[in-house]
This record gives C-alpha cells, sequence and structure tokens, in this order.
C-alpha cells in the first residue's frame, strides 16, 4: 500500500540514528544528498554540538560534546523522495515524529541550538551558592569537605572554607574540582 503524499515547506527535523553514529550519519546523508541530486529539498544536515570544559588529570580541557547524542538535524523540504533519501540512509532508524510523518522542529527551537553551539568559550556553568557544603574532587585538597564562601562565575572560580588543623581556611578552586555533598 503506498504511503500518503507527503509535501510541506522548508524545515528542520531530527533524525534518530544509533548512538555514536551520528557523524557518519552526518557524512553518509551529505554524499547521498549530492549523488542523488536532492541540493534542491535536503539543504542542511547537521550534528549539534557544543563545547564544555572537562577536567582530566588535573588539566582543564575544552571538549566538544553532542548536545542531541543519537540524533541529526536537517533542514529539507519533506517529499517522498526526500524523505526516501534520508530515511534509507545507512544507520539512520527514522524520523522524529508521528507514524511515517516527520514532524518538523520549531523555529525558536532551532535558533536557541544554534546560538548554543555558536559559542565560541564554553561558560562555567556553577550550580552550587554561598553557605553550600561540598567535597573537593580533584587537586592538592582532594576529598576534603567545605564550606563555599565566594563564587567568581566570570572565571569558574570557587572558595572554599576547608578546615584544616582545626580552623577555616580559604582555598580558590576551579568550579569542576568540586561537588556538592
Amino acid at each position: 500500500m503506498p504511503r500518503q503524499q507527503i509535501q510541506q515547506g522548508r524545515n528542520w527535523y531530527a533524525i534518530h540514528t544509533y548512538s555514536g553514529y551520528e557523524e557518519a550519519v552526518g557524512r553518509n546523508l551529505k554524499q547521498r544528498i549530492e549523488s542523488m541530486e536532492m541540493e534542491d529539498k535536503i539543504f542542511n544536515v547537521i550534528v549539534p554540538k557544543e563545547k564544555k570544559i572537562k577536567i582530566r588529570a588535573g588539566k582543564k580541557e575544552i571538549v566538544e560534546e553532542k548536545i542531541y547524542p543519537g540524533y541529526v538535524l536537517v533542514e529539507m523540504v519533506v517529499t517522498d523522495d526526500s524523505w526516501y533519501v534520508v530515511r534509507n540512509t545507512p544507520r539512520v532508524t527514522g524520523f522524529i515524529g508521528a507514524g511515517t510523518t516527520p514532524i518538523p522542529i520549531q523555529k525558536e527551537e532551532i535558533e536557541t541550538l544554534q546560538t548554543r553551539m555558536g559559542k565560541k568559550e564554553p561558560e562555567y556553568k556553577i550550580d552550587v551558592k554561598i553557605g553550600d557544603l561540598v567535597k573537593v574532587v580533584d587537586g592538592p585538597f582532594k576529598d576534603f569537605d567545605g564550606k563555599i564562601s565566594e563564587i567568581d562565575e566570570e572565571r569558574g572560580k570557587i572558595k572554599v572554607l576547608i578546615n584544616m588543623f582545626g580552623r577555616d581556611t580559604p582555598v580558590e578552586l576551579d568550579s569542576l574540582q568540586i561537588k556538592k555533598i
């Protein structure tokens, strides 16, 4: 039984892929678009990523993490042909939507996502406040407990009062070196 004819305007859609294969699906899809001459119906393919700061072996590293693991975003006009090209790309499991009809992503969501992806420097996410009890998880004060006395959001630094030798000693730490108790 033939599927109903799908015809909508140019929109962004989320396609589900096998996790870990998002980059490969993006590359394969771009090659298929070219080889099947679908540039007039499929315009853009992105794997949404953002830069984050991690601490490994005591050193800060900036890493790129996928915002939506297992998904690739495609800007396209959905027709039977374009749907077929995307749907039959290796490691694509399907569109996000009801049944066989893909549901477009709202424009505001795409704009927010593009802003998030476009940030050059990762920002520090500090989810503690002054007075919170924390455990130091990295650095020379590892495994010490303390209380937050100051927070510098711009630099991602936190001052923690650690009890040493019977008195509170202020220690400046990176926000990634602590975790809330």
